[in-house]
């Protein structure tokens, strides 16, 4: 069966979208605003956080599942799946309009683009 691994991370990011998903959906029932944010930061932050996971978790689901496809060994899946949701989990976290250089955000966008390199080195290896 394909993708036994990928599909694992892939179901655990769904679960964080839904969250951050239904946080927006409630802070816009808190402020009655249906589009954009209307200057209220609690909603401004939960769009921010919901659209970063999406944004960055697409490609990065794509290139684990790639890399399960072309033969990366279990561990390694894990690894890249695991910095992954770690990541996003923590830039969530620390994503601070207050804040931009909060730790857990800088920590969470590195190891997000650690795990992009890392996915891309290895297609790009596995390749040759």
């Amino acid at each position: 069966m394909l993708f036994q691994i990928s599909a694992i991370y892939a179901a655990i990011i769904a679960v964080g979208v839904l969250v951050l998903s239904n946080i927006v959906s409630a802070n816009r029932g808190r402020t009655g605003i249906s589009v954009h944010h209307g200057d209220d930061q609690r909603l401004a932050l939960a769009i921010r956080r919901h659209g970063n996971l999406v944004e960055n978790a697409a490609l990065a689901l794509l290139l684990l599942a790639l890399c399960e496809a072309r033969g990366m060994p279990g561990w390694g899946l894990h690894a890249l799946g695991l910095v992954l949701v770690a990541s996003r989990i923590v830039h969530a976290i620390g994503l601070d309009a207050a804040n931009p250089m909060q730790p857990l955000r800088i920590a969470g966008g590195v190891g997000t683009q650690l795990m992009l390199l890392a996915s891309a080195t290895y297609l790009l290896w596995s390749q040759l």
